[in-house]
């Protein structure tokens, strides 16, 4: 693979083309690494870019009147990188900055964006990857759209927005949603819009594409003041997986706001925060909510019985599944909002529930909710007799902050019912046997931890 340098002379810009090998690219035929000091040469370098180059903006501060625009495809095996010669360190400021085509199989890595406008991947795009990105974008409306199938978003920092919108929207076509997005250690800080709608870290979908499957993954992400919104992850289609990410310092939930099917497991959740969920066939299973505001889980208020596919109002919580998380609060730790349609064959089963104050679940009446095996402990359970035992979980904290099992915890073995879908703990690591209750299998080698701001974004391992 050969290397080739780009640089302004007095008159045009000239490039002078090295014959360095790269591993990076090795086995792609023609690839280059093209450095370049100017937005023109990079422009040029990437309306000629060919699968398994690699185009490197020097470090320093470049204004974008106009679109940078990506025009050219990579392949599965040799995608374009579109990098920053040092991460952080190429800052693009203006009006705009990078725009893609219906292109593929391409990586933008490692820029300061601090321009205006937004950052769009088009419908007809698809395996675009954005990697070590730090983006806090002047303009107002969603910063990052994501409308193409099969784009990874990781190890980016989000931050310091104080206008509505949202950091990242998943959207897709208009007669659906984006398919098979993965959201992975990146970090979202500082979002203070202080209206009351319309601020959320992340949206996934639109109340308008509920009905459709995104299969999405969200994982591993680290959420610090997300205040934006009551809503830090606020899902609207069905069939994703929310798993493994921390929030703390914000009084944004994790929240199911329409759709479908949707699995949030091992999700740690400190401070005023917690999990909320409307719709139908969710399983919420091996989380750990430690809710200073009180409320760690809530089932959703119902203003429809099951939303059609363009309604906006509450969907009604159906058949959701809550079962081996652990939920530690004041009073209504489990709660239930208003509403005239009310939660319906739903299951509340092999949870610890901690509280100090009033009843720990807060479920209104008429709900039908199935309860077993969950502990209740520190103030009256609010559930039915047979469906809990109210007893000192015996939980000790660990060296990170968390509270878990001790050797004499009576939720040792003491799993009620079949839950063949839980399989794993909140750390992860496997489960055996007869089941233990709450989020903590107890033993094991891993021992999980609360993602720190180096666990994520562009220095992220």
């Amino acid at each position: 693979m050969k290397q080739r340098t780009a640089m302004l002379l007095p008159v045009l810009a000239a490039a002078i083309v090295l014959t360095l090998p790269s591993a990076a690219t090795a086995g792609s035929t023609g690839a280059e690494v093209v450095r370049v000091n100017s937005l023109s040469a990079l422009q040029n370098a990437l309306n000629s870019a060919k699968p398994g180059d690699r185009i490197e903006l020097a470090d320093g501060s470049y204004n974008a009147t106009g679109a940078i625009t990506v025009r050219r495809s990579g392949t599965a095996s040799a995608p374009i990188t579109v990098s920053a010669a040092n991460v952080g360190k190429a800052v693009i400021t203006g009006s705009t900055g990078f725009a893609f085509d219906n292109v593929s199989y391409v990586t933008l890595n490692g820029f300061s964006l601090r321009h205006g406008g937004s950052l769009s991947v088009p419908t007809g795009a698809h395996h675009i990857r954005l990697s070590r990105n730090t983006i806090q974008f002047a303009g107002d409306g969603n910063w990052v759209n994501i409308n193409g199938n099969d784009v990874e978003i990781d190890r980016n920092t989000f931050q310091n927005r104080s206008t509505a919108g949202v950091f990242l929207q998943i959207a897709g076509p208009s007669d659906n949603v984006a398919k098979r997005t993965k959201v992975h250690h990146n970090y979202f800080y500082n979002h203070t819009f202080a209206g009351a709608n319309g601020g959320e870290s992340i949206r996934l979908g639109f109340s308008h594409k509920q009905s459709y499957s995104a299969n999405a993954v969200i994982e591993h992400n680290l959420f610090e003041k997300a205040n934006g919104d009551p809503e830090a992850i606020s899902v609207k289609a069905s069939d994703n997986t929310i798993r493994y990410n921390t929030i703390r310092d914000s009084k944004g939930y994790i929240v199911l706001r329409h759709g479908h099917r949707n699995l949030v497991e091992g999700n740690l959740l400190l401070g005023n925060t917690g999990i909320r969920f409307h719709g139908n066939d969710h399983k919420i299973i091996n989380n750990y909510v430690a809710a200073t505001g009180g409320r760690a889980l809530v089932f959703g208020k119902g203003s429809e019985a099951d939303s059609s596919p363009t309604s906006t109002g509450h969907d009604r919580p159906d058949r959701v599944v809550v079962a081996y998380n652990t939920l530690l609060g004041t009073s209504s730790v489990v709660d239930s909002d208003g509403g005239d349609f009310l939660p319906k064959d739903c299951v509340l089963a092999n949870n610890i529930i901690v509280g100090s104050s009033g009843s720990l679940v807060n479920m209104r009446a008429g709900s039908t909710v199935k309860y077993e095996g969950n502990i209740a402990y520190g103030a009256g359970a609010g559930m039915p007799s047979g469906g809990y035992r109210n007893v000192d979980p015996k939980l000790v904290t660990d060296a990170n902050g968390l509270k878990r099992l001790s050797s004499g915890s009576p939720a040792i073995d003491a799993g009620a019912g079949s839950y063949s879908f839980v399989t794993n703990d909140f750390d992860p690591h496997e489960r055996s046997g007869k089941l233990d209750v709450g989020a903590d299998e107890f033993g094991g080698s891993v021992a999980r931890k609360p993602l720190q701001k180096a666990d994520v974004g562009p220095s992220a391992p």
